[in-house]
């Protein structure tokens, strides 16, 4: 992976060398490096890693968020707006690869990728495999788009799909109406999954062979001591309900797949009221980065006392930090990162499925990004007490997911005396 810059550069060479950093830092961090002047003459005094730890920040973490940015900002002036895309097919039955990965791990694993795609004979049916994997942050839109204009055909769909998230692959006018007629499914062929998700009280691997799951985001609490007051520390999801933490937590309304797993979750284990009660905690809707970077403030009224983020980004929290991550007692809620094969295109697909099934691919799940993986084999390093709430393959395949994100919406937002986004 190219390294752009090194820790040792100072702010000024990195920005003047890559513009389309400042905005990143700027609202991340260092506000003031939208003042051209300030950024020359403040920016040449100081060096990445230095700036960084004087905000507390994870280094190493938001060093690979700004290479992610760069590599990002180069593909999209090539005209590759989803970030890298294998040579062009050579002929047109060549297997295509679509969808959505979380940032942190996308740059490890496209560079896995590639380099297993370069080791792959000319005559190996994915040698002029063409895909596309953008990064979570930009969303499905694209992805929705192609499969609203599909018409029910899957012919005109890609042949592999790879996404976090509940809506896309459960909504039955996009890809669930697929999986229902057995256009797609799980060619995994993976008889166990890892212990940490697949025990006496939680199962990953879906009874009816339609979706396979490589790794999950988790939900976690970063607690604010220096906020939360002669309140109890919260330990599990019905503490964040209690009447002591209306207008208290920050939720990741922006992060879509992570919500609608959180609204999921807790309707199914706190009913209706238990979402209305959440929608009355929540006080604002922050990045887990701002989330980090509020934490060496004085206590104000406007910083939250509860964060609930990815597992991933308790990492960013310096050592002198007043944020204290909990795992929760009754498990971190989940959002599920699914694949989706083609049934019809098996042949072809098989050694691409099994390259994202294998072992090196988990561990970049895990120890990369903090997104335990699903493979037998992975140590995802969680104790015994980190545990999961799952929704059961039971309940999803009852539901109407599609419906009951909407429901679910609702009943947040009509909390907060507002209507749906």
């Amino acid at each position: 992976m190219a390294e752009y810059f090194k820790l040792t550069d100072s702010i000024y060479d990195i920005t003047e060398k890559y513009p389309v950093l400042i905005d990143l830092l700027a609202a991340e961090a260092f506000p003031l490096l939208k003042n051209p002047a300030l950024r020359q003459v403040m920016g040449r005094t100081i060096t990445l890693e230095s700036a960084l730890r004087s905000k507390q920040l994870s280094v190493d973490l938001f060093a690979q968020k700004l290479r992610e940015t760069i590599r990002q900002n180069q593909a999209d002036q090539a005209g590759l707006s989803s970030g890298v895309t294998a040579p062009a097919p050579q002929r047109p039955d060549g297997p295509r690869l679509e969808g959505v990965l979380p940032c942190p791990i996308r740059i490890p694993l496209l560079d896995q990728l590639e380099t297993w795609l370069g080791q792959q004979p000319a005559g190996s049916p994915v040698h002029h495999l063409t895909y596309q994997l953008q990064a979570a942050s930009l969303g499905l839109d694209k992805i929705i788009q192609d499969v609203r204009t599909s018409q029910g055909n899957p012919d005109q769909l890609a042949d592999l799909y790879l996404s976090a998230g509940f809506e896309l692959f459960f909504d039955h006018e996009l890809m669930g109406q697929y999986c229902d007629r057995g256009a797609f499914g799980d060619l995994s062929q993976r008889r166990r999954l890892n212990p940490d998700l697949q025990n006496a009280r939680i199962d990953l691997q879906d009874p009816l062979g339609q979706y396979a799951i490589l790794g999950v985001v988790p939900a976690v609490f970063m607690v604010n001591t220096k906020v939360l007051g002669q309140r109890p520390f919260p330990q599990t999801w019905a503490d964040l309900l209690r009447p002591e933490f209306e207008h208290s937590v920050a939720l990741p309304t922006r992060d879509l797949d992570l919500f609608n797993a959180l609204l999921l979750h807790i309707h199914r284990f706190y009913g209706a009221e238990g979402v209305t009660r959440l929608g009355r905690a929540a006080q604002q809707a922050l990045h887990p980065a701002q989330m980090v970077k509020g934490s060496g403030q004085k206590a104000a009224a406007g910083l939250p006392a509860v964060s609930v983020t990815p597992y991933f980004f308790t990492r960013m929290i310096g050592g002198n930090s007043p944020l204290q991550p909990v795992w929760p007692q009754d498990g971190a809620i989940v959002s599920p990162i699914f694949m989706l094969a083609k049934a019809s295109a098996q042949p072809q697909l098989q050694p691409l499925v099994d390259f994202f099934c294998s072992r090196q691919v988990g561990e970049t799940f895990s120890a990369n990004g903090k997104f335990p993986s699903t493979h037998p084999e992975v140590d995802n390093q969680l104790q015994p007490e980190q545990d999961f709430m799952w929704l059961g393959w039971d309940y999803i395949h009852q539901q109407d997911i599609t419906r009951l994100i909407r429901q679910t919406e609702r009943l947040f937002y009509a909390a907060q005396g507002k209507d749906s986004l």
